[in-house]
This record gives C-alpha cells, structure tokens and sequence, in this order.
C-alpha cells in the first residue's frame, strides 16, 4: 500500500483523532466524513478497534504500511516494552524530528525538506526520511537552506517543543537529546493494541 497523499483533516475525521496533532483537522467537524458521519450507533469489532488504532499511529507518522510494519518488526527484536520501542523508532526518524524542531509545520513538509536535501546530520547531507537518528546527534539545515521560507514561516509559527529535543534559532541547528518518554508521547494512542494486532 501507496502512502497517503490525501486530504490530511478527512483521515483525521474519519479516525476521530488529530494525525496534524494540532487539533485543527477536528475543530469544525468533529465528527466522521460523509452522509453518516453524525451516527455513532455501529458497534466495532475487536479486530476493528486494533485496526483503528494502527491506522491512527501510521497516518500521524505518514509511513506506508510496508514501513511502518518493518519498524514494528524491527521493534519487535529490541529489549523492553514492544510497544514503547515502536513508538522510540518513529519519534527517531529525521523527518519526525526536523518537525519536532518547528523546521517545518507538519511531517509532510518536513519529509520534503529531507527529501529535497536541506538536511545535514552531524554535518553531513542525509536525504533519507526514514533516517534513524541516535541520541546526541545535531540536525541542521544547509548553509543555503537557512532562508528558505518554508522554514522561516514554520518557525514563526512554532509554538511548544518537546523536551528530548534542542533547538537553537540563531545556529538552525537542534539535538536529539535522548530518547522520549512514553508519558511525553500522544496519550490518545494506545500502542498494545497495535502490538496485538500484529501478533494476531
């Protein structure tokens, strides 16, 4: 399966929760798209809830299924909670943490700005969305890339940062600091049931 490339606020309508994480793409309509978008009454199967809750984290994250079931597996092999692994991994990936910084104002654009090269990693061009950055690693932006305006715009509109990234306005430059917490991560998923609907 493709990744998705569509209307970013229908999938969050239809899912009930904010992939954008801003709570925007549900404000005006919080509720599913089409003609019974209002009824509520359908009772969901089990394998129905799990299957929500995966497509809640991979939409909010943009992978494709194939990426994003490899770094299950991949999760999977770690030491610790599976679950909390998993969502370790997708936080450490360079796009999610280039929009972690306010490089960008969703992980759409920030996976464009990697796409397109304006990402260095410790110095070094990296241009590979699905880059996994250690703790401790700097991410900045190309000498050429400081002014673009994409970047420009999204900063001024950055609001909150999260406390397992640094990032220096004056430099363009960030750090990975360590690896986030579970209780500073998106409350509003549940990773077990997308570790059970995987080893169904």
């Amino acid at each position: 399966m493709s990744r998705y490339t569509g209307p970013a606020y229908k999938k969050s309508r239809r899912l009930g929760f904010s992939t954008l994480e801003n709570g925007k793409d549900l404000a005006r309509r919080p509720y599913a798209p089409g003609a019974h978008g209002t009824d509520r009454r359908k009772k969901s199967s089990e394998y129905d809830i799990q299957l929500r809750e995966k497509q809640k984290m991979r939409f909010m994250y943009g992978l494709t299924e194939k990426q994003f079931k490899k770094t299950f597996l991949k999760a999977q092999k770690m030491k610790g909670i599976a679950g909390e692994n998993f969502f370790k991994l997708l936080e450490s990936r360079l796009d999610n943490l280039v929009y972690r910084m306010g490089l960008a104002n969703t992980r759409r654009g920030a996976r464009q700005l990697v796409n397109h090269g304006h990402i260095l990693v410790d110095g070094k061009k990296v241009d590979i969305p699905s880059f996994i950055v250690k703790p401790g690693q700097t991410i900045s932006l190309r000498e050429k890339s400081i002014n673009h305006p994409a970047v420009k715009n999204a900063l001024e509109e950055k609001l909150a940062t999260v406390p397992y990234v640094e990032f220096d306005k004056k430099k363009m430059s960030g750090t990975y600091v360590r690896l986030p917490e579970r209780n500073e991560l998106s409350a509003e998923i549940n990773e077990s049931l997308i570790v059970e609907f995987y080893n169904r």
